[in-house]
């Protein structure tokens, strides 16, 4: 249905993104696109969108067909009718102030009847579960619930081809499901192509035809996912797991890992959680945050009721719950810039909302979903120069190679989440609230942020992380705080909180049982008691 010929792609003098590449996607397909952070994923989608190099630069050559055509000069909004494209920044496209207004204008551009509008409006409302947000201002909107609104904006319109890049990114575990599972009937009864870039491969392996891998030097590999995920360098927690263990086939998913696992024997585990906390054995961690009873409203909807949190030194708190929970309102109250209107917040002895902009941020330190806020300067070496030094060296360890004189607005969504990432880590404050600090990083990525968090906890820092990544909870956390409709319904030990609830599990938990995490626990414990690694 829609191929590329001989696609080169290159900033100018730069070495080329895409590099002769040759990709068809069929009818009916779905095609994850799979790399590391910067290898050219955002840009190979935005090809087949028509944005690059229309809005991005640069020199493309090469051929783009829909049915055969040539659609290559053909404008993006010639192509919007047959080619839906969702970014990864949501919130970037939206044209109009309401849901529901949102969801009808692409339609209205189209000149579709208003009754083919009213109906397909419904039809999208309860597809992606978000009928009581109707009439809702987007800007009020939390992340993931604007990933959604987007994802809905076209899918009103029923294109042929659908292009998303990382469509579940801010989307808790249930709501992702739901997403990834509307989108696969599109492609079996509809025959929808969708073309779906992704970092959470965990999430989106079970349900892919193909995967295009991308591997950094402009080459692209397409083939079967278990085939190419044995030798790709980004692979989710199971195909990890069976890579080092030797199994055969892969296992994509849950169902497959469970039926080869039962040959290691391991029932549940009664490990406690083994990151180290910084006070001394036997003694309750120093509280770095205390907030008692906070309430927090957004006009007259109550968004925060009584909220107790603790923050304590030396340990990673992982903050999670569904989308519109809470959570990012939470970590701005915290950091003292959303007002609240009853409860007590006491860090280091002082209530940060009673302290000037400097004085918030150098005893709390915070991370917006909207990472790309923080970066307002002409090169990513100016930028690390304001932030001090040692923010080219976390940048570094974190995404290496991103050279100084690029502008931040030239780089992937991964890069400048990870350079907005530097900064706010580089200032070393006594507390780090960070909102969604992997999206757009991949494993590698991943596991260096969970090195460097565990290295601050180390050194006495809170550190407060409002995620939907159960792999990256898993990996970091101590505890775990569970928002639901801006309450506390659960908290404690991450082994426990997990435990109690499948959506926030972690694959290897859903494998093994409770009180397993993490692959290395499961290759050790096979190595202790089979001989199998």
């Amino acid at each position: 249905m829609i191929e590329l010929r001989g696609v080169t792609f290159a900033h100018d003098g730069a070495t080329p993104v895409l590099d002769d590449v040759d990709l068809t996607v069929e009818e009916g397909e779905l095609l994850l696109v799979s790399g590391s952070t910067g290898s050219g994923k955002s840009t190979l989608l935005g090809v087949l969108s028509g944005l690059v190099p229309r809005f991005s630069g640069g020199t493309l050559t090469g051929d783009l067909l829909l049915d055969g055509v040539s659609i290559l000069h053909r404008p993006p909004r010639e192509r919007a009718a047959t080619i839906g494209y969702v970014g990864q920044d949501p919130a970037a496209g939206f044209v109009t102030d309401t849901v529901e207004e949102e969801l009808a204008y692409g339609m209205e551009q189209l000149g579709l009847p208003p009754a083919t509008m009213r109906r397909r409006v419904e039809e999208t409302l309860d597809l992606l579960g978000i009928a009581d947000l109707r009439h809702r201002a987007l800007r009020t909107l939390s992340g993931g619930q604007q990933q959604r609104v987007a994802l809905g904006s076209v899918l009103t319109m029923h294109p042929r081809v659908l292009v998303l890049d990382e469509p579940t990114s801010a989307l808790d575990p249930t709501a992702a499901e739901d997403v990834l599972a509307t989108i696969t009937r599109l492609v079996h009864d509809l025959g929808a192509c969708v073309v779906l870039a992704e970092h959470r491969l965990e999430r989106v392996v079970p349900f892919a035809d193909r995967m295009a891998l991308l591997a950094g030097d402009g080459r692209v590999r397409v083939g079967e996912p278990a085939e190419l995920l044995r030798s790709s360098p980004v692979v989710p927690p199971l195909v990890e797991l069976g890579r080092v263990l030797g199994w055969d086939p892969l296992p994509l998913t849950v169902r497959d890992a469970r039926r080869q696992a039962r040959s290691l024997g391991l029932g549940a585990s009664s490990q406690q959680a083994s990151a180290p906390c910084a006070d001394a054995p036997g003694r309750e961690p120093r509280s770095a945050l205390t907030a008692r009873g906070l309430t927090v409203q957004h006009g007259k909807r109550v968004v925060l009721r009584e909220v107790d949190v603790a923050l304590a030194a030396g340990r990673v708190t992982a903050l999670m719950g569904r989308n519109g929970a809470g959570k990012s309102t939470l970590l701005w109250t915290l950091q003292g810039t959303r007002g609240r209107v009853a409860g007590e917040l006491v860090v280091d002895g002082r209530d940060p909302a009673r302290l000037d902009a400097a004085g918030r941020r150098a005893l709390v330190g915070l991370l917006p979903q909207t990472a790309a806020d923080l970066l307002y300067l002409e090169t990513v070496g100016e930028e690390c120069a304001a932030g001090g030094p040692r923010t080219r060296e976390i940048l570094d360890r974190l995404v290496p190679g991103i050279p100084d004189d690029r502008h931040p607005r030239d780089l992937s969504e991964g890069q400048r989440l990870a350079l907005a990432l530097a900064l706010v880590l580089a200032s070393d404050p006594p507390v780090v609230l960070l909102d969604e600090p992997t999206r757009g990083l991949d494993y590698a990525a991943k596991a260096a942020l969970a090195g460097i968090l565990r290295d601050l906890a180390g050194a006495g820092h809170a550190v407060l992380v409002a995620t939907h990544d159960v792999e990256f909870t898993a990996r970091v956390a101590d505890d775990v705080v569970v928002l639901a409709e801006g309450e506390v319904v659960s908290a404690g030990d991450v082994r426990r909180v997990v435990a109690e609830s499948p959506a926030f599990a972690p694959q290897v938990s859903k494998v093994f049982g409770p009180g397993w995490l993490r692959v290395e626990e499961v290759v050790a414990a096979a190595r202790d008691r089979r001989g199998v690694v």
